[in-house]
C-alpha cells in the first residue's frame, strides 16, 4: 500500500475525509456512528452493493447503508463492480483521505486499496485470525466457540489478512444465535472503531501484523448449506440451528418439503445416545414433546416452519400433522 497513518488533518482540529463501504444492517450501524458528533472523520462518500430484488414482488429494495446514507444527504455509489478502472477513479475523485469497509461484500482490489492516503480500515466480526471470511458470526457459533469478538484491521491484498489495530472479545452465551448476535457485534465493532480511529489517524496506533497460526477460514454460506445432517450428535445439530437462524434456516426434507427448523435443543435424552433401532432423523412424539433422533441423542424441536407456512410451536405442529410422528426426515 502507498501512504502511511499519521497526522494530516487529524492533528489540526478538523475531521479527515472518509469514505465508507458497507451494505447490510451491520454495516449501517457502523455508518450511524460514523455521522455523530463523537466520529473523527467526515463521510463524503458511501459505496454499497446495488439494490437487490426483495418480497414476493420481487421490487427493487436498496440495502440498508444506501436507506441510512439517503437520510443523511450523503453520496451515493452502487457500482456493480469495483475492478474497474473508470469506478475507481471515480471514488477516488471523492478525495477521502481513509476508507472504512464493513460487510460491503467484495473484495477490493489493490488499485482502490492505494486510492486513500491512510489505507482502508476493515471491521471484521470476529477475533482474527480465527474465522477469516465472510460467516464469522454463524460459524463461530456452530464451532461451539466460548468467545468470538470484532477486529480493526487495515486492508491489504488478502482476505482478512491485513495488519490489526485493535480487537475486543464477545462471549458466546450457550443459546446465542447470529441473529441475536449480530446487532451487539455490530455496535461491539462501531464502539472499537471510534475508540481506535483517532489514535490511528495521528499515528499513535500502529497495525501490529496478524499471525497466521490459529487461522480458521469461513465461506459465505448458501441455501444448500442450511441442510441438517441428522447424522451428526445432537449439540452439532442444535448449534447448526443456532448458526443458521438468521439465514437461511436450518431445514430438512420431510414428505417431499422443506421444513426449517428455528428453534431447538438437545433433549435430556442425549446423554444415553440415539436407540439402536432409530435412524437418524426419526420423529418421535411423546406427549408435548417432539424429538428427533440423530447421530448421538435427541434435539427436541421447539418452533418450526414449514414450508409456505408459519412459524409454529413444534408440538401443535405434530398434532396437525399426524404423519409427522414416526417420519425419516431429510428423505
Amino acid at each position: 500500500m502507498t501512504g502511511r497513518p499519521g497526522g494530516f488533518g487529524a492533528t489540526r482540529g478538523t475531521r479527515l475525509r472518509a469514505a465508507f463501504f458497507g451494505t447490510p444492517d451491520f454495516a449501517a450501524t457502523v455508518l450511524k456512528a460514523l455521522l455523530s458528533d463523537a466520529s473523527p472523520v467526515e463521510v463524503v462518500l458511501v459505496v454499497t452493493q446495488p439494490d437487490r430484488p426483495a418480497g414476493r414482488s420481487l421490487a427493487l429494495q436498496p440495502p440498508p447503508v444506501k436507506s441510512l446514507a439517503s437520510l443523511h444527504h450523503l453520496p451515493v455509489r452502487q457500482p456493480v463492480s469495483v475492478r474497474r478502472p473508470a469506478t475507481i477513479e471515480a471514488i477516488a475523485a471523492a478525495g477521502a483521505e481513509v476508507a472504512i469497509v464493513v460487510a460491503y461484500g467484495r473484495i477490493l482490489p489493490i488499485a482502490l486499496l492505494d486510492a486513500f492516503p491512510h489505507g482502508c480500515l476493515n471491521v471484521h466480526a470476529s477475533l482474527l485470525p480465527r474465522w477469516r471470511g465472510a460467516w464469522p458470526i454463524g460459524a463461530a457459533i456452530r464451532a461451539g466457540d466460548a468467545q468470538t469478538g470484532v477486529t480493526i484491521m487495515r486492508l491489504d491484498a488478502g482476505m482478512d489478512t491485513g495488519p490489526i489495530l485493535a480487537s475486543r472479545a464477545v462471549p458466546l452465551a450457550p443459546d446465542a444465535s447470529t441473529e441475536g448476535m449480530t446487532g451487539l457485534m455490530a455496535a461491539t465493532g462501531a464502539s472499537l472503531l471510534l475508540d481506535v480511529l483517532p489514535g490511528y489517524l495521528q499515528g499513535s496506533v500502529v497495525p501490529v501484523p496478524q499471525p497466521d497460526h490459529g487461522a480458521t477460514w469461513c465461506k459465505q454460506v448458501t441455501k444448500a448449506d442450511g441442510a441438517i445432517d441428522w447424522t451428526a450428535p445432537a449439540v452439532e445439530v442444535e448449534r447448526h440451528v443456532r448458526a443458521m437462524d438468521d439465514w437461511p434456516g436450518a431445514w430438512t426434507l420431510w414428505g417431499g418439503r422443506r421444513l426449517v427448523v428455528r428453534r431447538a435443543e438437545v433433549s435430556g435424552e442425549a446423554s444415553t445416545g440415539c436407540e439402536a433401532d432409530l435412524s437418524p432423523g426419526t420423529v418421535v412424539v411423546s406427549g408435548k414433546q417432539v424429538t428427533v433422533a440423530t447421530g448421538e441423542g435427541r434435539l427436541a424441536l421447539q418452533m418450526v416452519q414449514l414450508e409456505g407456512r408459519a412459524m409454529v410451536d413444534a408440538t401443535a405442529f405434530a398434532r396437525g400433522q399426524r404423519s409427522f410422528a414416526g417420519a425419516i426426515l431429510g428423505r
